[in-house]
């Protein structure tokens, strides 16, 4: 197998979706703190990508697995079009996910137990995500878990791993006691930071899902459109939009950022004239990339203000 046929087998096109809330991570940590710690992060962010790919190539795996014809396995299908052996993807992601793994317990010998319980919880989700009898992706929960753990998880372990020593949380094991103690304010403070990529997140796979709902529900994929209906869908989607400003709003409001990230809300408009189109029309063919626009388009202005709120201002 080619290297580019590789990179086509794990949507590498698609792994902006991970580095936005890596990057907000890594951002707020080092103004709220003023702390970085960059092996920690460099090997965060290598484990968090290979993981991603290999989330994606178990995704693509099941769905040639389970696909109901071979028709669309071989039109639609990325190991049916370029004629992928089996054998051969099993074995590429065993060995990313082996690889992934050994990554995260270095992380946690230079951490905290803390790494090794929300690193084996959002392992456990990506994992059972696509695989297994009933993924989380054929059912009403994908888009809750892909938000909180990409757009949350994403965000929180990239500040966790450069301010584990802040008192965010402590986790403690010592004898037959193990001992959790979270600071809930300053956990808050990261859930409300992490909104905007939670929801653009969301969106991407509320998006898919309504586009896809006829062929879903042709393949046994029963997803959040298929139990709510596409109207009240779309409805969603807009409204997941609407309360990512709104977080950012409340985090100047509180004193988290400074009253200059309210810059960001100037992309408000562009995103509404997206929506406006998505809300006429849902074809995965012309109207998907929709959500792709505004996830690039919040998070990107969210990670340029907090660039020049760190670097500058």
């Amino acid at each position: 197998m080619s290297f580019s046929t590789f990179l086509k087998l794990v949507e590498i096109q698609t792994k902006i979706a991970s580095v936005f809330p890596f990057l907000v991570g890594c951002l707020f940590v080092y103004y709220r703190y003023d702390t970085f710690h960059p092996l920690n992060t460099v090997i965060f962010f290598v484990a968090m990508l290979i993981f991603d790919l290999t989330t994606t190539a178990i995704n693509n795996y099941m769905d040639y697995r389970k696909a109901s014809s071979d028709a669309y396995r071989k039109q639609y299908n990325v190991i049916g079009q370029h004629n992928i052996t089996e054998k051969t993807v099993i074995i590429i992601i065993i060995s990313m996910l082996m690889l992934a793994t050994g990554l995260g317990i270095w992380l946690v010998f230079r951490t905290d137990l803390f790494v090794l319980l929300i690193g084996m919880v959002c392992f456990g989700i990506g994992i059972f995500y696509t695989f297994g009898p009933i993924p989380l992706s054929r059912m009403p929960l994908g888009e809750l878990f892909s938000g909180v753990t990409m757009g949350f998880g994403i965000v929180f372990l990239a500040v966790y791993v450069n301010a584990f020593d802040q008192g965010i949380i402590q986790l403690v094991w010592e004898g037959r006691m193990i001992n959790l103690e979270v600071d809930i304010l300053l956990l808050l403070e990261i859930v409300l930071i992490s909104v905007p990529c939670m929801f653009t997140v969301a969106n991407l796979m509320l998006a898919n899902n309504i586009c896809d709902l006829d062929e879903d529900i042709r393949n046994h994929r029963f997803t959040l459109p298929y139990y709510i209906g596409k109207k009240y869908a779309v409805w969603l989607f807009n409204s997941l939009y609407i309360l990512s400003f709104t977080a950012i709003v409340v985090a100047v409001i509180l004193g988290l950022l400074p009253a200059i990230m309210l810059i960001v809300l100037l992309v408000s408009y562009p995103v509404y004239q997206h929506v406006r189109k998505f809300n006429k029309k849902q074809v995965k063919g012309e109207t998907f990339n929709v959500a792709v626009k505004n996830l690039v388009l919040v998070n990107g202005s969210l990670v340029a203000m907090l660039i020049i709120i760190v670097f500058i201002y």
